[in-house]
């Protein structure tokens, strides 16, 4: 304001004084208009700020809307599964005291839980990611045309998956992508059917799900775990060319991470 009127003022002393000619309006016309052009110049430049700001904000919120429309793994029930794991690991270690002659047999054994152990530890640590909190009431309402939103049916399928109905929850996962091909949850969705068929024992199905993963979703978080994945399941199949090359390119590409410390344990067990 104090800039404004120490621009005007000169003109109207001008007027007052009789002595203004048309160039020192002009002069004083054209002051004032870059004065305003550069106002309206910062003005621009805040609000784009603000909007890149809004932008970022609201895909930050997504990602968290993500993770709180996935149902939480049971922390409890978990801890307690591992303990029993770790157990059964210290009885075998005292077998292998007591009878020397099965050390073989025993270590070999105790290898297998303790990968076990990690692969489960790890594995929750997707279910975390994308079950950090159950459903909230919100995600469960239904929009205007009544149908379940889309949170609350990717929710659902997970639920299903949790619950060990693998055949339903495929079923619900590839009915969410023929909705929802790209986009929020669909990455999640791909990589959830690979691990229908994998727990299921469809190793060679469960290997071109994961393979959708890596290829229609390269940026996903879960390209990692689908790589994996795919190794061990090629791994089971007798496979152990593939499954080398594919768990030595996950230590490759995602070094010091669970998937490459699981990657590293199985590549031990490949002569």
């Amino acid at each position: 304001m104090k800039r404004s009127l120490s621009l005007i003022l000169p003109v109207v002393l001008f007027l007052i004084a009789g002595c203004a000619t048309s160039s020192d309006l002009s002069a004083v016309r054209s002051q004032l208009n870059q004065q305003t052009d550069e106002k309206l110049a910062a003005m621009d430049a805040r609000v784009t700020t603000m909007q890149k700001e809004q932008e970022k904000n609201a895909a930050t919120l997504a990602v968290v809307r993500k993770g709180q429309a996935n149902i939480s793994a049971d922390l409890t029930e978990l801890r307690e599964h591992l303990q029993q794991l770790r157990g059964q690991v210290e009885a075998l270690k005292k077998e292998t005291v007591r009878d020397s002659k099965k050390d073989d047999e025993y270590r070999e054994k105790i290898d297998n839980l303790l990968l076990k152990i990690n692969f489960i530890e790890n594995f929750l640590e997707i279910g975390k990611k994308d079950s950090a909190n159950d459903v909230d009431s919100s995600a469960l309402s239904k929009d205007p045309s009544g149908k379940k939103n889309k949170a609350a049916i990717y929710a659902t399928a997970y639920q299903t998956f949790k619950g060990g109905n693998y055949t339903k929850a495929r079923e619900a996962f590839q009915g969410f992508l023929a909705a929802y091909p790209t986009g929020e949850y669909s990455d999640n969705a791909q990589f959830w059917i690979g691990e229908c068929y994998f727990f299921e024992k469809k190793y060679e199905k469960a290997i071109l799900e994961y393979e959708k993963v890596t290829k229609k979703f390269p940026s996903s978080n879960k390209v990692p775990y689908a790589l994996l994945k795919q190794g061990i399941s090629f791994y089971n199949l007798g496979d152990k060319a593939s499954a080398k090359l594919l768990l030595q390119q996950v230590i490759r590409d995602y070094p010091n991470t669970s998937q490459a410390r699981i990657a590293r344990s199985k590549l031990q067990e490949i002569k």
